[in-house]
């Protein structure tokens, strides 16, 4: 059972694949389409320190209506039809094997299920939706796929600011738990609306985008095939994304058939929100509601720095059994000192534009704070500029710290720092460095189809380890427990069962065991095989 406490194996669930096809015990992230706008919480109250958490229903202060867990809540919400076919079987035996995985996904839900599913009770939506971000991301709130999509319900960037979820150098909407499920939830209902209520399409349509969807039923429909979701020519992806959710519906309604047991969750509220008013060091706040700052950041993953924006949001999730002590010790603590202040003095030529950048903070902010009503600013004059409060390395979970962690996770090769010139990209300097690309991106946490701006640093390892004779990089060898990821290859024309087992480091014996393949039989191009492989011991094949 769940005390209410964070679970410990959110400290385990920092691995930012790169990878997006099927589900797998590192919980890979798959691609969402859009998201859409919407504000947080919908009772939000505008004042300093003001709790922004609605009050538990009456149910729940009389005793839970679902005495089991929250899992009997979703069960009783449960609107979509059963489906029983070979697409949603495969899924269904897959996730059957392996409970810990289930078990994994469930500890990290626990903070923001609650939530989740009074969010969709709230709109009259089938909580089926509340297990959809198990499929996108496995309820890894810094989840970030090679698709460029971020966050529990894994929004793309253009998507996610066009419907509202702000993207800066300090926070990233598409993180905050609560502001993409929001988010999410309203862009779902247009969905269903957009396809006369049918979830299956819908759905789809989340992954794939409305466009891939609709234009898939024009097709059908031009040559007088069925247009339902099981009859689409949809890409590969999305044709296992609606069976996959439909799998995990199936074990959370009956766990006990299919051999698990899932971890109980409490059908309680784990979260509140503080609006603290102005821009906070997360350390401070950390200390004021007596949390780990790890703890305070998996809570509020859509913070990217050391602070809150200056611009705003300024709100904080915290547990409610903290709150109220929170509230009390920020109380005492002035607008002044929420963040330490740094005296610069203004050199001839400087801007505000460049001081801003020098010390990552907004024009905006530094004309607040010294009173500034222009831009003119005098050489030799000083400015206030917030800084935090402690070393960069305590920030552990800053998108920062986050970003040189995995890189100190390559232990393969030389480091080389590259400095973006007019003219780079990506490929170029795969091709000039002997890497792959999507690993190149992965190294310095972005995405392959992400711009590279001139003067930018780049990470790069060049070599392996063996010294031998260059060339291309790779991981290192797995070192202790691997991490097993499924994935789905598709038969390229030249392809054997050796050359596919070499690429991804397996034994074409457990090639054949895992596709029921007969030593008779020959591959055939557009053959899905699907392979369980050590993640570590890739370079950007998966």
């Amino acid at each position: 059972m769940f005390t209410r406490r964070l679970p410990v194996a959110l400290a385990c669930s920092l691995w930012l694949t790169a990878c997006a096809h099927l589900p797998s015990d590192i919980d890979e992230q798959t691609q969402s389409a859009d998201a859409p706008k919407h504000q947080l919480w919908p009772d939000f109250i505008e004042q300093p320190g003001q709790l922004v958490a609605e009050a538990p229903p009456a149910a729940i202060a009389e005793g839970s209506p679902y005495p089991d867990d929250l899992w009997a809540r979703i069960r009783h919400g449960f609107e979509m039809e059963h489906v029983d076919n070979d697409r949603v079987a495969r899924e269904l035996a897959y996730y059957s094997r392996h409970g810990l995985y289930m078990d994994r996904v469930a500890e990290r839900a626990t903070p923001y299920l609650y939530h989740i599913v009074s969010e969709l009770e709230k709109r009259g939506l089938p909580t089926e939706l509340a297990l959809l971000p198990v499929v996108e991301s496995a309820f890894q709130p810094f989840a970030y796929s090679h698709g460029r999509a971020a966050g529990i319900w894994q929004f793309i960037p253009g998507t996610g600011r066009h419907y509202g979820l702000r993207q800066s150098w300090w926070y990233d909407g598409r993180r905050d738990v609560i502001a993409s499920t929001e988010a999410a939830l309203t862009y779902l209902e247009r969905l269903n609306s957009m396809f006369d209520g049918d979830w299956e399409l819908a759905l789809a349509a989340y992954n794939a985008g409305e466009g891939t969807v609709m234009r898939a039923i024009r097709r059908n429909a031009q040559q007088g095939k069925p247009t339902d979701y099981w009859n689409l020519p949809l890409p590969a992806e999305t044709r296992q994304y609606v069976p996959r959710l439909l799998a995990i519906r199936a074990l959370v309604d009956d766990p006990h058939a299919h051999g698990l047991e899932l971890t109980s969750i409490p059908d309680e509220p784990y979260l509140g929100v503080v609006d603290v008013g102005s821009q906070i060091d997360l350390a401070l706040a950390a200390d004021l509601a007596e949390l780990e700052l790890d703890e305070l950041y998996r809570l509020n993953p859509g913070y990217n720095r050391w602070a809150t924006d200056p611009e705003g949001p300024h709100r904080l999730a915290l547990p409610l059994d903290r709150i109220d002590s929170f509230q009390a010790r920020l109380a005492d603590v002035p607008d002044g000192q929420r963040v330490r202040w740094q005296r610069h003095q203004v050199q001839p030529g400087e801007t505000l534009g460049q001081i801003a950048r020098r010390y990552r903070t907004t024009v905006a902010m530094l004309q607040e704070t010294n009173d500034l009503n222009g831009h003119v600013i005098r050489a030799g004059s000083h400015l206030l500029v917030p800084t935090s409060s402690q070393p960069a390395d305590q920030y552990a979970l800053s998108a920062d710290q986050r970003l040189q962690r995995q890189q100190n996770r390559q232990r393969n090769g030389e480091r080389v720092q590259h400095t973006v010139r007019s003219g780079d990209t990506f490929w170029g300097l795969s091709r000039r460095y002997g890497v792959e690309v999507r690993q190149l991106a992965q190294w310095n946490g972005m995405a392959p189809g992400d711009t590279l701006r001139p003067g930018q640093n780049l990470v790069i390892w060049t070599q392996q380890a063996s010294g031998g004779g260059g060339g291309t990089a790779r991981n290192a060898p797995p070192r202790g427990e691997p991490i097993i990821q499924r994935v789905t290859y598709t038969v390229r024309s030249g392809d054997s069962l050796y050359t596919i087992a070499r690429r991804f480091n397996v034994s074409v014996r457990d090639l054949r065991s895992w596709n029921n393949l007969r030593e008779d039989r020959y591959l055939q191009p557009g053959q899905q095989l699907t392979l369980h492989v050590d993640v570590r011991a890739q370079s950007g094949n998966i």
